[in-house]
């Protein structure tokens, strides 16, 4: 077989290494982040901090989880910087490491009873260093995914990406649904929340050697042939696209707000103030992320065809409207009344916003500084949205009494709020660059609305 014949076979082969592997570490990061949340909500108020009622607990180790995100842009920008200048699969590879170890060493942490206030100041830094790393995990992930797929597929292919946020939360909740259901009565609570935290070397170990095993990113192997490599990428992109940074931040606050909404703070709101058992609102939560492994690539195929921002600006407006019967169906207690709810959530809004994400904003940004920009959209827009939504949700409901009514207008203002932004998202386009691209993909930005994309 000729050379011209199999460079396609070729491709597509490391299009899928390459999407495996960003994809992998999306389920890392999540699985990281997710299952501090999970364990924050059910255990870490008694592990962590005894002596404090069980809500204002809740808050203190949600005030720790916050502490990851805080550190997150800090992240994005420190590899951000080393991405565009050194390359992405590097970075990767640290970032990766960063996340997966900080979990590991929770899994040893000893509790507030074993060594006093060093328990939580320890879990804090771990925090930090677990946040640090997830700051840059996301950018390279979904950048070598893009840089390597073809521009009329874009949005499938980060999509397709994006399924290990879904996944990186159904396996620690599992995991958590499991023990908690098949071990003795208080022994998830005693000991056994500590398992799933020492599983995730598995992933990292996983997660590495598929990424010692990709090559670099054609189009930024391209763009340091052709010397545009910039010497401070983050000066690039705040003093010549602020617009498009604040709009692009502002446009992700919904999708990371409501989806730690839906997750988070559900969770919280039925075991503390409706008091009931666990076990079917994590089975729930299991079935909704399930769904939306599913929707996600189909929200990212839509996308391709109708314009990115239409498909997330839908999303974002069907949350506003989901906002009262999402609540209303979690009040019922009922199993399905919370599959109901979750797989809407999650699973149509979430996943049309998440789904056109990758796509959309990256092109926001030249190859040059685009893990910067992305990274910095990214991480900022998640800390103020994924961030700070489970302390404003835990607060709102405190305030109220243990009623949704105040949460309700956080929910709907923030999807709005994050709708208008989007619809903003365009003029500041990253220009072209020149020159054909090495494996087919094309550096162009995504077409502006209403415009298909070819």
């Amino acid at each position: 077989m000729s050379s011209s014949a199999t460079a396609p076979t070729r491709r597509r082969a490391s299009l899928r290494k390459v999407v495996t592997a960003s994809a992998l570490g999306t389920t890392v990061e999540y699985y990281d982040f997710t299952l501090y949340a999970t364990t924050a909500a059910l255990v870490f108020d008694d592990v962590f901090f005894p002596d404090a009622s069980p809500l204002v607990g809740t808050l203190a180790a949600f005030a720790t989880y916050f502490v990851g995100y805080v550190a997150r842009p800090l992240g994005g920008v420190l590899f951000g910087h080393y991405g565009d200048r050194l390359g992405r699969k590097n970075v990767l590879i640290v970032t990766m490491l960063m996340m997966g170890l900080g979990t590991f060493a929770i899994g040893l942490l000893p509790s507030y009873d074993s060594i006093g206030v060093a328990a939580p100041i320890l879990l804090v830094l771990i925090r930090v260093l677990q946040g640090l790393g997830m700051g840059g995990e996301y950018g390279g992930g979904v950048l070598m995914a893009l840089e390597y797929s073809p521009r009329q597929r874009q949005g499938l292919y980060t999509s397709l990406v994006h399924i290990g946020t879904p996944a990186g939360v159904l396996l620690p909740v599992a995991l958590v649904s499991a023990l908690d259901s098949t071990l003795p009565a208080g022994s998830y609570d005693a000991w056994a929340w500590r398992l799933p935290f020492l599983a995730s070397i598995l992933l990292i170990g996983v997660g590495v050697y598929i990424r010692l095993h990709i090559t670099e990113s054609p189009e930024f192997v391209r763009m340091r042939e052709q010397r545009e490599v910039q010497s401070l990428p983050v000066r690039e992109v705040l003093t010549r696209q602020p617009g498009t940074v604040v709009a692009s931040i502002i446009a992700k606050l919904a999708e990371s707000g409501l989806f730690n909404i839906y997750y988070v703070v559900a969770i919280t709101y039925v075991t503390t103030e409706l008091d009931r058992d666990k076990g079917p609102v994590l089975l729930a939560v299991l079935v909704a992320c399930a769904v939306e492994c599913l929707t996600l690539p189909l929200f990212g195929a839509l996308s391709d065809r109708v314009g990115r921002r239409r498909v997330y600006i839908a999303g974002a407006l069907f949350q506003a409207v989901l906002a009262v019967p999402f609540f209303l169906l979690v009040e019922t207690g009922h199993f399905w009344a919370y599959v109901l709810g979750m797989s809407l959530g999650l699973g149509v809004g979430h996943a049309a916003m998440y789904g056109a994400q990758g796509a959309l904003f990256s092109n926001l940004y030249p190859v040059n500084v685009r893990y910067t920009g992305l990274s910095v959209t990214q991480q900022v827009g998640a800390t103020l949205g994924g961030g700070l939504s489970p302390l404003i949700g835990t607060a709102l409901l405190s305030a109220a009494g243990g009623h949704w009514s105040w949460l309700i207008a956080y929910c709907v203002g923030v999807a709005v709020l994050s709708a208008g932004a989007t619809s903003r998202l365009g003029a500041g386009e990253a220009p072209v660059l020149e020159g054909p691209a090495t494996t087919g993909a094309d550096t162009r930005p995504t077409a502006t609305e209403g415009t298909p994309t070819p």
